[in-house]
C-alpha cells in the first residue's frame, strides 16, 4: 500500500509515516528524512542553514513533524512601505508582517523612498501616490529605471478612478486602496 492509497487505519498511517517528511536541496546536497530519528538529526543540522536555504529560494515542505526546521514565518517577501502618514505605515507593517511579509523599511516621502529602495533592494515597494514633494507616480518611474527595480504596488486612500489614465500608465503591478490592503491583495498583484 502506498501513501497515495485511499485506505485508512493504523497500517496506512504507519506506511505514510515512512514516506519522506522533509526534502531539502542545497548546492551539492540532498537530504530525505524518512524516520523520526533521522528527522531529529535533520532538524538539528538544518536550523543554522534555514535562513540561507530560504534566501536561495529553496522551499522546505511544511509538515507538523518537522516544524522547527521548516518554520519560514518571518522569512517572507521583502517590502518597503512608503507613505507620509506614520500611523498608516505602522498599521501596514503590522498587517503585512502578520501575513508573512518581511517589512525591511519605511519611507515618508518620495526622495527617501528612492534612497531606501536603492539601499534595501526590497522585492516589493508599497507606494502611496499622494506624497509630499515627488509624487508616487514619479517615484514609480524612477524605481522602474533603477538597476534593481522592485515590484511597485500603488496605494491611496482615494479611489482608483480618481487617478484616471495615469494609474493605467504607471510602471506598477497594480493599485490597492488603503482600506483594502491585505497580504492576500498584495500577493494577488505581485505573484
Amino acid at each position: 500500500m502506498s501513501a497515495r492509497s485511499s485506505s485508512s487505519g493504523p497500517a496506512a498511517r504507519r506506511r505514510r509515516s515512512a514516506d519522506p517528511v522533509i526534502f531539502v536541496e542545497a548546492p551539492g546536497q540532498y537530504l530525505v528524512a524518512r524516520t523520526p530519528a533521522v528527522l531529529r538529526l535533520a532538524q538539528a543540522d538544518l536550523r543554522p542553514l534555514a535562513s540561507r536555504l530560504f534566501t536561495l529560494g529553496i522551499r522546505v515542505s511544511h509538515n507538523a513533524a518537522c516544524e522547527p526546521a521548516c518554520d519560514d514565518r518571518g522569512v517572507g517577501v521583502s517590502v518597503l512601505i512608503v507613505d507620509d502618514h506614520e500611523e498608516f505605515r505602522r498599521s501596514a507593517r503590522a498587517l503585512l508582517e502578520a501575513d508573512g511579509y518581511t517589512v525591511v523599511g519605511e519611507a515618508g516621502d518620495g526622495d527617501e523612498a528612492i534612497a531606501e529602495a536603492e539601499r534595501l533592494r526590497p522585492e516589493i515597494v508599497l507606494l502611496d501616490i499622494q506624497l509630499p514633494g515627488i509624487d508616487g507616480f514619479a517615484v514609480a518611474e524612477r524605481l522602474a529605471s533603477s538597476a534593481h527595480p522592485p515590484a511597485v504596488v500603488l496605494i491611496s486612500s482615494r479611489d482608483a478612478r480618481s487617478y484616471g489614465p495615469r494609474l493605467a500608465w504607471a510602471p506598477a503591478r497594480g493599485f490597492i486602496s488603503k482600506a483594502d490592503l491585505s497580504g492576500e491583495a498584495l500577493s494577488g498583484l505581485v505573484s
